[in-house]
């Protein structure tokens, strides 16, 4: 009632109010990168799920040379399918981390020295990824 009252006094009409509200929402915010992949690694790529189940991340590491996927989960909690996929671009062959989890799948290693790299992520029946990034 009281945001009524000073949309009221500003002049502006109630739908427009809401309108402005329904514009400047935000999309789906991704899930914080805990450091799954362990020390060294950081964050290169990332890609959020539409529905705001989870989020997938590209993480690299200088030293070693290898970059790392993980998905994770908004929500933990009972169990179901996830994903983690990685392969260099060009070939057919994915390494994969799949199974039941409550949390996270991953991670997910790959050397590629002047390639690029095809990765993403599944939860439940949704898959996001990317094709041909991170080159070098």
């Amino acid at each position: 009632m009281r945001i009524l009252r000073k949309v009221a006094a500003l002049g502006i009409t109630a739908a427009a109010a809401a309108a402005t509200v329904m514009v400047s929402a935000s999309p789906a915010a991704a899930v914080l990168y805990g450091n799954q992949c362990g020390s060294g690694y950081n964050v290169v790529n990332v890609r959020v799920f539409p529905d705001g189940r989870g989020t997938v991340y590209l993480t690299y590491n200088a030293s070693t040379k290898k970059n790392c996927v993980v998905t994770l989960r908004e929500t933990p909690g009972a169990a179901t399918f996830m994903e983690a996929y990685i392969r260099r671009s060009g070939t057919t062959t994915w390494l994969k981390d799949s199974g039941n989890f409550t949390t996270y799948a991953g991670p997910v290693y790959l050397s590629a020295p002047g390639s690029c790299v095809d990765w993403g992520g599944t939860i439940g029946t949704h898959s996001v990824g990317r094709d041909g990034t991170n080159c070098g």
